[in-house]
């Protein structure tokens, strides 16, 4: 048994974690970069989740917070800010795919091609490396 210190003891990986990604908006706005090459706060509203815009800057600020993504004035754009996947997001590649591995198997309804979880179940490694290529 593991005797927790207090309310914010954080030992446990996932604990650990969950606390960087505490809720689906975290994980979809990195979704969006990695899988869509969304790079702009519009284009994370446009997504088509429906999130709020106090809670997209929210989420933002906090993965920016946590050293998952970065961001920087675009150098063509001005007035614009461009996100990007740092190295420790990029890290997370292997949660992201296992994720839309378990997800394509349990839901009927899934919107992942066929032909890219075929590929991510017989070579989990080329897509991830096919990913790290395209975010580059």
């Amino acid at each position: 048994m593991v005797h927790k210190k207090n309310k914010y003891w954080c030992g446990c990986p996932i604990r650990f974690t969950m606390k960087h990604f505490g809720d689906k908006w975290s994980f979809l706005v990195v979704r969006d970069m990695m899988f869509k090459g969304k790079k702009y706060y519009n284009e994370f509203l446009e997504a088509g989740e429906g999130i709020s815009t106090n809670i997209l800057a929210s989420r933002l600020r906090d993965l920016e917070k946590h050293g998952v993504i970065s961001k920087i004035r675009d150098p063509e754009k001005k007035s614009k800010v461009l996100y990007s996947l740092t190295s420790k997001g990029k890290e997370l590649i292997p949660v992201m795919l296992a994720m839309i591995e378990w997800g394509s198997k349990h839901d009927p309804n899934t919107e992942a091609p066929q032909e890219f979880i075929e590929n991510l179940r017989n070579n989990p490694e080329k897509i991830r490396q096919d990913i790290l290529k395209r975010l580059e």
